[in-house]
């Protein structure tokens, strides 16, 4: 029984307390394969991505990336590449359980002329409420401003 209750314990703090997903969504007067195309061209990062300052490697499912932000480096491993709809990667902060954070970027076209881009991160992990106000405001602000660089970039 005690076994029970610590599974039941620990399952509501991890999806809880423990959990965070953050979400930044725009509609972009553009292809869905121009898009794709300026989102998966790593070299010209620098040139108008406010956010993430660099990714290398060998893209493809299953393989570790390097991802630079400001003042940050990490290796996270692609889940998915899927060709002008879904880039997946999920890094971890030395560990599993510590701080994880799944990151998508999702491509939908709207049938119009235009399309959706939605960047999201899910994070979990115990040492995710410590930085709960931090994801709130930093990362939720790089999100946007690369969302609104994206768009400029492809509406050019």
């Amino acid at each position: 029984m005690k076994t029970f209750f610590t599974f039941i314990v620990c399952t509501v703090l991890t999806t809880t307390v423990m959990a965070k997903e953050i979400t930044s969504e725009i509609m972009i007067n553009a292809t869905p394969e121009k898009i794709w195309a300026i989102l998966t061209d790593f070299n010209n990062y620098l040139s108008w991505n406010p956010f993430i300052k660099s990714i290398k490697g060998d893209v493809q499912v299953g393989n570790k990336i390097n991802v630079s932000l400001d003042g940050m480096k990490f290796k996270p491993k692609v889940l998915v590449y899927d060709n002008c709809k879904e880039f997946r990667w999920i890094g971890q902060l030395l560990f599993p359980g510590l701080f994880d954070g799944e990151h998508t970027f999702l491509i939908f076209d709207n049938g119009n002329g235009t399309t959706t881009f939605i960047q999201r991160e899910t994070f979990n992990g115990i040492l995710v409420p410590l930085f709960h106000k931090k994801l709130d405001t930093d990362t939720k602000c790089g999100f946007d401003a690369m969302n609104q660089k994206l768009k400029e970039e492809a509406e050019k």
